[in-house]
């Protein structure tokens, strides 16, 4: 597949180099290309990120980095046997256990959510990282929510993570599976507190929490402009609107909501 020219694989991220001076130096960059190309399109267009990681799975397929990269962009398009599969290789190479989240949900990919918490009362947890052994929790609570336990799931999610006031980069997602899982349960009230706590950690829009609260208080947006007329309406932002109508022409209030992002990653499904 063709690489942008201004992609020189410096852009690669340096413990990912380390891992490829292994390699020929021609093959190394080729390799490194690739993978920029895989993580820069993952998020936007997995499919693309998907052949892309194909071409350097099969230019450097006994380099731990190019597994999990392979791995990853499986796991994006939902090709979770052959996710699962990259990952087992990517952790038997490098001997880590940082996969170990990811590989539980994929676990949940394939109908699996028995082994998901199988692997969640597994040595290699105590092995995380704070940040691995959150992302953990959330496989295992989305697990419950598989096999219809709510409650169970709830239960799973609080932790000291949950009831501190700090946020780190996985507070909002925590938070916001919380409130989901609240919501599952019918317990209306306590899942919209937990949104907007969602949603004030959610400073980078990994989660859709503010289109959450909005729902819950009722409130609809619609497209900013009808598309067969060059009229501002309702949702969009303006100074001044002149609706011309027969009849009584009444003010109408303007309610402004920034765009969020959406994240995939090991969030409940």
């Amino acid at each position: 597949m063709p690489i942008p020219p201004e992609v020189t694989g410096d852009e690669i991220d340096p413990d990912v180099r380390q891992e490829l001076m292994s390699l020929p130096k021609g093959l190394a960059e080729e390799v490194s290309r690739n993978l920029v190309m895989v993580a820069q399109l993952i998020d936007e267009e997995p499919d693309r990120a998907y052949e892309y990681s194909r071409v350097a799975l099969r230019l450097a397929s006994r380099v731990a980095a190019v597994r999990e990269a392979a791995g990853f962009a499986a796991y994006a398009t939902q090709k979770y046997s052959e996710a699962l599969a990259e990952f087992r290789a990517a952790r038997r190479m490098s001997g880590g256990v940082e996969l170990w989240p990811v590989m539980a949900d994929c676990e949940r990919g394939l109908n699996r959510p028995e082994r998901a918490l199988a692997m969640a009362g597994e040595p290699e947890v105590q092995k995380l990282d704070k940040a691995g052994q959150v992302e953990m929790r959330l496989v295992a609570a989305g697990a419950r929510r598989d096999l219809g336990q709510l409650d169970a799931a709830i239960v799973t999610l609080q932790s000291p993570e949950l009831a501190s006031g700090a946020v780190h980069p996985w507070t909002a997602r925590l938070r916001y599976a919380y409130a989901d899982a609240l919501i599952a349960a019918g317990r209306e009230s306590e899942a919209r507190d937990w949104f907007a706590k969602a949603l004030e950690a959610d400073k980078d829009g990994v989660t859709d929490a503010s289109d959450r609260l909005a729902e819950l208080d009722g409130v609809e947006f619609v497209d900013a402009f009808d598309d067969s007329e060059d009229e501002v309406v309702e949702g969009g932002i303006v100074d001044e609107v002149e609706i011309e109508a027969e009849g009584d022409v009444e003010d109408v209030d303007v309610d402004v909501e920034d765009d969020e992002i959406d994240d995939v990653d090991g969030d409940d499904r």
